[in-house]
């Protein structure tokens, strides 16, 4: 990967510098919170986050500041994001367990297939396709309103563990044939 000093300081790339930056600062807060007001704070941090995710594209592409450091930087910023919060959902929703593994072997499938295809052909992913970015919006919303009301009704709970489990199936069924169509 090759870039120029100047991308390092891009808005879209601070501002996932930003989102890897809130991933303590959401750990810390939600494992630390006792009441309303605590959750409040940590899905706000967390919908800051996915707000940002949402926009540095869009960004990058008005203000032409597509970079490779960018395109690399983001997908880690998500990765990592959803990693930590799913890990911290599991602390209080051990059903969630379901979710962070699928999501586990949906990131490793995908590392290892751009790579081999990176290798092997000289191709890589271009980029997220639509079902990825419904699946991440889809991931964001539940995981801030299992953060958002502490008390939720355990069939809540239940339904939102299958959302999620499902948008991921779905990318990662996605994917498989994007790879293949490569």
């Amino acid at each position: 990967m090759r870039f120029q000093k100047k991308e390092l300081l891009y808005v879209p790339n601070i501002l996932s510098y930003i989102r890897i930056l809130l991933i303590p600062v959401f750990v810390y807060l939600y494992m630390r919170a006792e009441t309303l007001t605590d959750c409040i704070i940590a899905a706000s941090v967390l919908a800051a986050s996915a707000l940002s995710d949402m926009f540095d594209g869009k960004i990058a592409r008005k203000w032409n500041q597509i970079s490779e450091l960018g395109i690399a930087l983001d997908p880690i910023a998500d990765k990592l994001t959803h990693f930590a919060v799913a890990v911290c959902l599991c602390t209080k929703y051990r059903i969630f367990l379901i979710p962070v593994c699928i999501l586990f072997f949906k990131e490793i499938y995908m590392g290892v297939m751009n790579l081999y295809k990176m290798k092997t052909e000289n191709k890589k992913l271009g980029g997220a396709e639509m079902f990825g970015k419904v699946s991440t919006a889809i991931l964001f919303c539940a995981m801030i309103l299992m953060v958002l009301v502490p008390e939720m009704p355990e069939i809540l709970v239940y339904l939102l563990t299958a959302l999620c489990s499902g948008c991921l199936i779905v990318a990662w069924v996605g994917y498989f044939f994007v790879f293949r169509r490569l």
